[in-house]
């Protein structure tokens, strides 16, 4: 049918698809766009169903013809998503040939690229009747295209100097593109303008820094600088992203601990949170004052969701992971003028 570079969602016309390409972080993302546009707004629980991936102990291909020739009860369609597809043999194609031949109407099959070589039989099969997605970026001329396709639908935009910057800046590492476009959104707003001055506190910095230099930027709503010092700490830092989670973890836990809760001055604020000094007692104190209680709930919602995308949620490095959450945590709180 039809061989797919990737350029955001590939279309969702086909019952048949693979997703390839040289950068796993990529092939997932796009995977992952695939099977959202697949499912609709039905119920991911009861449209999906996995095969394969790195925490399967083998590839049962039995199980995926079963899955591919039942129909569906619940649910008007079936997405079978079966990862590291490399596994399959000669063999494997064989028994899965009639189920290519003459796929259910409600059933949709996305084969996965990894762990191993794809038999060259099946991709030869699904170029012919199904859709093959490379997520290759390329290099020279097809890596600048391959950014622009990619800029073109982005929730922000860019001038001439920041997209250069960016190039140079993600070199062969563009599976850190979606996370710092969500990031850039969170902070500046969907479809605003980015400029290089802009765009470079998202880029990174040298230099370690201690996590209360992140705090208190983030209770100053100041994006940029807490962007710089969450890069300080997970690159020269060398601090783990759940170890940074978890300190913004007990930072707001104290907030939320307080809100509600009668307390009127720093003593109390440090019996109540179990801290010797009163010091961060009042700056707990004050922020929670400053946020309110839907601030508050706000910032938990984020880094619960945060949380979740950390231990496998989605593809996305935890460093990129993080710098989204910095970026919508900096706009709960309003931004102190200095």
């Amino acid at each position: 049918m039809s061989a797919a570079r990737s350029a955001g969602p590939a279309p969702a016309g086909s019952g048949l698809y693979l997703v390839k390409g040289d950068d796993a972080s990529l092939v997932a993302q796009e995977v992952h766009r695939l099977v959202g546009r697949l499912v609709g707004e039905d119920d991911p629980s009861l449209v999906v169903e996995e095969f394969g991936g790195p925490s399967a102990e083998g590839l049962d291909v039995g199980a995926v013809i079963d899955a591919c020739t039942t129909p569906s009860l619940l649910v008007p369609k079936r997405v079978v998503v079966v990862r590291d597809a490399g596994q399959l043999n000669a063999a494997d194609v064989k028994r899965l040939t009639p189920v290519l031949d003459d796929p259910l109407p409600s059933t949709t099959l996305v084969l996965v690229a990894g762990g191993g070589t794809v038999p060259p039989a099946l991709v030869k099969r699904i170029s012919a009747s199904g859709t093959v997605v490379d997520t290759a970026v390329g290099r020279g001329k097809a890596r600048s295209q391959w950014l622009s396709d990619h800029l073109k639908g982005a929730p922000v935009r860019f001038d001439g100097p920041a997209v250069a910057l960016l190039s140079d800046h993600l070199g062969d590492q563009m599976g850190r593109l979606d996370g710092l476009l969500g990031a850039l959104a969170a902070a500046y707003g969907p479809g605003a303008t980015v400029s290089l001055v802009q765009l470079e506190p998202f880029l990174g910095a040298a230099g370690s820094a201690p996590p209360w230099d992140l705090t208190d930027a983030l209770d100053g709503g100041d994006t940029a600088a807490a962007l710089a010092v969450l890069h300080r700490m997970v690159g020269a830092g060398g601090s783990h992203p759940l170890v940074v989670m978890g300190g913004l973890h007990r930072h707001y836990r104290q907030m939320l601990r307080l809100d509600g809760s009668g307390v009127a001055t720093a003593a109390e604020a440090a019996a109540a949170l179990g801290l010797r000094s009163e010091f961060p007692a009042r700056k707990a104190l004050a922020q929670a004052r400053r946020l309110g209680s839907s601030g508050i709930a706000r910032a938990i919602r984020l880094l619960a969701a945060a949380d979740l995308d950390l231990r496998g949620a989605t593809a996305l490095p935890g460093e990129v992971v993080l710098e989204v959450l910095v970026a919508r945590l900096s706009r709960v709180a309003p931004r102190v003028r200095r």
